[in-house]
């Protein structure tokens, strides 16, 4: 037989738990016994902890009443009054926890508790979405990542993780729920969790960016957040290498911001995203799934100028690139061969040319006439090898037999 939930002053104020051993403190208030002496004798605090008033002692008044009260309880078995009081107690509960976990000094406990009630719980996301629940954990994010940064203790980081994984259970699938998050209060956090957080709190937050992005949100990346922050935290995690899952996240999520942005574009080049694109590429170049969405994002960034400038002036970023022609996939050829017409054909220049024809990536070109590609694939090679053909020939190392290959398409 089911148990109702217990009365809210049955719980523990520090571990939102029944209480085995109700103790009374200076102040008044009650806890469990376990919890009250960890805050006092295993952190040496001196405040009740939830009042924060000092305590004149430290004595603990064990609580008879209230244990004969809760034992009494516990004897009776009290069973539901209706199929839907448990729920809507566990409502009533989530909410009335919210109210407290600005205040309440034990905001990891609180949170693993509501991360605990809401896990695989539809209905109580959406309850904690309805009852401001991701403002509230987006103010508790911010005010332990700002005491963390002077000088708190462990404690206060440790809650922001996991507040973040608060977040992380939530869907975000509607456009209410992921402008709350797009907030500056959640999302500066969720970036700075990114790079500086656990492994566990960095999937965490790749999750909430994951479901940002895959709710086409991306067009409203500046409005939470400047652009700024959200590519420098994804290209940290690339250019780190914490692990492949997240790796591959951040690469999604990276083209759907470069994609959806107005300025994301440009504002990746600026950041650094086609050196760290390129050398990402040197790495992991056999890797089908990787090649092609760094391949995709060094074509959409070599579109604009500054692209194209960054590529040039790469000493790896030409040979990265042939290297995937003809070796990882039909489509990582297509991507490669558009990222060499960007850059040898549409804004030129003689180092990339030089490059080109050094590290083997004309020779590529003209392999790729002999064997079966899209047609604009082929009408692009044959191009940039007619385009450039002068500037090439000067190269002991340019193939020979141009004109044989060239009148394939003729």
């Amino acid at each position: 037989m089911d148990m109702e939930e217990p009365p809210h002053l049955f719980l523990c104020p520090i571990s939102m738990d029944l209480m085995e051993d109700p103790v009374t403190v200076s102040t008044g208030v009650t806890y469990d016994r376990r919890s009250i002496e960890r805050w006092l004798f295993s952190y040496g605090r001196t405040t009740c902890p939830a009042t924060m008033q000092p305590l004149a002692n430290l004595d603990l008044t064990p609580n008879h009443t209230l244990m004969r009260v809760i034992s009494s309880w516990l004897d009776r078995g009290s069973p539901s009054s209706s199929s839907s009081s448990s729920p809507m107690l566990a409502e009533e509960r989530l909410r009335s926890a919210l109210v407290d976990l600005v205040e309440t000094p034990f905001k990891v406990t609180a949170l693993k508790n509501m991360r605990s009630c809401m896990a695989g719980d539809v209905a109580m996301q959406s309850v904690f979405v309805a009852s401001g629940g991701v403002q509230v954990v987006g103010r508790v994010m911010a005010q332990a990542l700002a005491e963390s940064g002077v000088g708190g203790d462990f404690s206060t980081f440790a809650a922001c993780e996991e507040a973040a994984a608060v977040l992380a259970l939530l869907p975000l699938s509607d456009e209410a729920s992921v402008g709350l998050v797009l907030a500056p209060e959640c999302l500066r956090p969720v970036m700075v969790l990114l790079q500086r957080g656990s492994a566990e709190a960095r999937l965490h937050a790749m999750d909430i960016l994951t479901k940002i992005s895959n709710a086409g949100a991306g067009d409203q990346w500046a409005a939470g957040i400047d652009v700024d922050d959200v590519l420098k935290s994804l290209l940290e995690l690339l250019a780190d290498e914490v692990s492949v899952r997240l790796s591959s996240r951040a690469l999604d999520v990276l083209l759907d911001v470069v994609q959806r942005s107005p300025s994301g574009r440009a504002k990746a080049v600026e950041v650094g995203a086609v050196h760290v694109l390129v050398e990402l590429l040197v790495v992991d170049a056999d890797d089908r799934h990787v090649a092609e969405r760094i391949l995709l994002l060094l074509k959409r960034m070599c579109k604009c100028p500054e692209g194209r400038l960054a590529f040039a002036e790469h000493d790896l970023s030409v040979a990265s690139v042939a290297r995937t022609m003809l070796r990882v996939s039909d489509l990582a050829t297509e991507l490669a061969v558009k990222v060499l017409w960007l850059v040898s054909v549409v804004a030129p220049s003689e180092k990339v040319l030089e490059d080109m024809v050094l590290t083997g990536a004309v020779s590529k070109l003209l392999g790729l006439l002999h064997v079966e590609s899209a047609p604009s694939t082929k009408q692009k090679t044959v191009r940039m090898v007619r385009i450039n053909e002068v500037f090439w020939r000067q190269y002991p190392c340019f193939p020979t037999g141009l004109k044989d290959n060239l009148s394939l398409l003729d």
